[in-house]
């Protein structure tokens, strides 16, 4: 997913709390000159409207600065918000290249229904919903699918497993279990499992 917002050059002298009452919100650019960074301010409302879609570290953004010789594809690297009013009032953006290579934090999508699930009321047990993905910043995919269709009782899968877009690669523990389908039980404790092969007798 990419998407597209505008800033604008930020006086070094505007207090923060100043600009949020004009309906703006204070933005720092990281990485679009090796270490420099830029101030910059972006409407709260728009800033509201990107948020609804862009995830930190994982959504390429077109950042417009009409004022600044320097427009390009950033990262939402953080936002800041107060912790009980969901009230937003900082981001930081870090510049990149298309081909830049970029460690970025994707979503599991846990696609199909276990036959342990279905066949033998068994119950899907997941370890993660992220890891770490390393690609080209061009490339960054959105989710990425985990099949467990196919998984019986005591089946599991792991990192390794995962079916990446081309030239990815997870950076991490590749033996990290991702899901596993456990026995279930019935009201009295006894397995789904054996309860079945009992009743079949």
């Amino acid at each position: 997913m990419e998407l597209t917002i505008e800033c604008k050059s930020r006086d070094p002298k505007a207090k923060p709390n100043a600009l949020r009452r004009q309906g703006l919100l204070p933005v720092v650019l990281y990485g679009h000159n090796g270490t420099e960074s830029v101030s910059l301010t972006v409407d709260r409302h728009a800033a509201d409207m990107l948020l609804r879609k862009a995830a930190v570290n994982n959504t390429m953004i077109d950042l417009q600065i009409p004022d600044m010789p320097w427009n390009g594809k950033a990262l939402l690297r953080e936002v800041q918000a107060h912790p009980w009013k969901s009230l937003v009032y900082h981001l930081s953006f870090f510049a990149v290249k298309a081909q830049d290579a970029v460690e970025v934090g994707v979503a599991l999508n846990f696609v199909g229904e276990p036959t342990g699930v279905k066949n033998d009321g068994g119950v899907l047990n997941t370890e993660i919903n992220e890891v770490t993905v390393k690609c080209k910043a061009i490339d960054i995919p959105e989710t990425i699918d985990v099949d467990v269709s196919e998984l019986g009782i005591g089946d599991s899968l792991t990192v390794a497993d995962l079916v990446l877009p081309e030239g990815a690669v997870v950076a991490g523990d590749q033996t990290q279990t991702i899901a596993t389908v456990l026995q279930g039980r019935t009201p009295d404790g006894e397995s789904t499992v054996t309860a079945a092969a009992g009743a079949a007798e």
